[in-house]
């Protein structure tokens, strides 16, 4: 099954020859389930020909704000919603699953209650989950026809299913601790609060669900397709 990766910003250059781009880290991350990537960077206005040029697709993450006025981001909602209509599946991932409730009618704002950065706790379809977060924009409007499947008391709204078409998610399943000390070195400071930033440095060594979170994005991807 090919998967479009839609890549909506770029890792910091530290962290490139280590772990990669962000579709390098989701490469990995959906290893082993059979899949093949393409990546087309719109962050950089390369976009596909069409909606059905891959049999999935796939939204990353990006330092961008939905609501921000760059280039890429209305071509990017015409093709969501293209995708959409195209009955493909599609997942997104905290820029992704931001700019799919944009694209879909919902709301996203910079949120006045401020970060979410490391190792997090979500209710997840009636289970427990842990995930890396690295974000301070949330989407606080659901679109209509979408579903809350994960929150916590931080982030209402943190992981959202659209049918049997759409899955987006606020936390990365995609980051391991060496892209959060990462982000915490070279992104963080100056930007995210210091006691933040040392909170999540505190807990990159426990456990995070990531396996259990690819599978059930690998499983909504085929059983979409």
């Amino acid at each position: 099954m090919k998967i479009g990766i839609l890549q909506t910003g770029h890792a910091p250059d530290e962290v490139l020859g280590d772990l990669g781009d962000y579709d390098a880290m989701f490469a990995r991350l959906l290893g082993g389930h059979g899949f093949d990537f393409q990546t087309f960077n719109v962050v950089d206005m390369e976009f596909p020909d069409n909606p059905e040029a891959c049999e999935g697709w796939l939204v990353t993450g990006s330092k961008h704000g939905a609501y921000e006025d760059h280039p890429f981001i209305p071509p990017l909602e015409d093709l969501i919603r293209g995708i959409h209509a195209a009955d493909r599946p599609m997942i997104g991932v905290c820029f992704g699953h931001q700019i799919i409730a944009q694209a879909m009618g919902g709301k996203v704002v910079k949120f006045g209650g401020g970060w979410s950065v490391g190792r997090k706790g979500y209710s997840y379809r009636g289970r427990n989950i842990t995930l890396n977060a690295w974000h301070q924009d949330q989407v606080v409007e659901v679109p209509e026809g979408a579903e809350v499947i994960a929150s916590n008391d931080f982030c209402a709204n943190a992981a959202l299913v659209y049918g049997d078409r759409i899955w987006t998610i606020q936390p990365h399943p995609e980051f391991g601790s060496p892209m959060v000390e990462a982000l915490a070195t070279h992104r963080g400071p100056g930007v995210v609060p210091t006691a933040h930033l040392d909170t999540a440095r505190a807990t990159l060594d426990a456990p995070i669900d990531q396996t259990a979170i690819a599978d059930d994005m690998a499983a909504f991807l085929k059983r979409g397709a």
